[in-house]
């Protein structure tokens, strides 16, 4: 199916595994779920995708840029590329080339209703973007592969009662595997993110003091990603392992901490104060203040009078 954003573009949706497998020539054998080789494939892998599925590319070597956005990116092997559900992603495969690349797809439908399903949230990089691809050391690529060979037998073989099971229970192995191999690499790289530490502490305190900024509105987690030029779930996932709070409390708490000075250092009506801040609505202030303090803005300011 073709969608069109606009005159120039057109963009393929892909609803099902089988979708995707009829793109691009490939044989499927389980209309939820399929393990598929690019090398395979018998139409150019060059196309920009609606993602309505679950998908994960394991490159075997560098195999074209994807693009996300206007932003492009290239990989060399052993990294893991991973796609939830409304993602729009741009493949380019060098002419005359075959990408040495495994994907992983399975549909919603395969994991709706199940107790997989209902951790799917947990595995916040399906919203990562391609920049932050999980990059594995060999045996951590020998574990993927494992993994994929057991879904990849078990979806092709004649299906029986247990293998709905069977595959669900090994898509969540190879989810619960990336996570720890994503909570490795946070660790690995704590010298560079620990500078993304710094620059989203500098951001929020230029945003905070900023008061044509603040009047625009409250900062958002999406705003010091964009910022940042990260997703905000790998974003948040690289903050909270750093610092053991989520980006969102560290905004919410450093709003508090600047509510407080405006409170006592100034003689502003609370109203004025709120406003300044930028919240919509005073009594939305009064309400955030009396959660992250516990004390109402009156009482606060009557307590730390001279």
């Amino acid at each position: 199916m073709v969608i069109k954003l606009n005159d120039m573009d057109k963009v393929l949706k892909i609803a099902s595994p089988d979708d995707y497998c009829k793109l691009y020539g490939l044989e499927n054998y389980n209309p939820l779920v399929s393990v598929v080789e690019l090398s395979d494939a018998r139409t150019p892998v060059n196309s920009t995708c609606h993602f309505d599925i679950y998908a994960m590319f394991l490159k075997h070597e560098k195999c074209g840029p994807m693009q996300y956005g206007m932003t492009t990116y290239d990989y060399e092997a052993g990294t893991i590329v991973s796609i939830g559900p409304g993602q729009v992603v741009t493949c380019h495969a060098p002419e005359g080339t075959r990408p040495r690349c495994t994907a992983l797809l399975f549909d919603q439908k395969l994991v709706r209703g199940t107790s997989l399903g209902k951790k799917m949230r947990r595995y916040s990089y399906f919203a990562y973007t391609s920049n932050e691809a999980l990059h594995m050391s060999d045996d951590e690529r020998n574990t993927i592969i494992d993994c994929l060979e057991k879904i990849r037998k078990e979806s092709e073989n004649d299906l029986d009662r247990h293998s709905q099971d069977i595959i669900l229970a090994n898509i969540e192995l190879l989810l619960e595997y990336c996570l720890r191999f994503y909570d490795r690499q946070f660790t690995t790289r704590e010298i560079t993110n620990r500078g993304i530490l710094e620059r989203f502490d500098t951001l929020l305190h230029d945003y905070l003091h900023d008061e044509e900024k603040r009047r625009a509105g409250l900062p958002t987690v999406k705003y010091f990603a964009d910022k940042i030029c990260l997703s905000p779930n790998y974003f948040g996932d690289l903050i909270k392992k750093l610092t053991g709070s989520t980006p969102q409390d560290m905004i919410l708490d450093s709003i508090a901490a600047l509510s407080k000075e405006m409170l006592i250092g100034t003689d502003k009506p609370v109203a004025e104060v709120a406003y300044d801040l930028g919240f919509e609505y005073p009594q939305h202030f009064s309400r955030f203040f009396k959660r992250r303090t516990g004390t109402t803005p009156l009482e606060y300011r009557s307590s730390n009078s001279h």
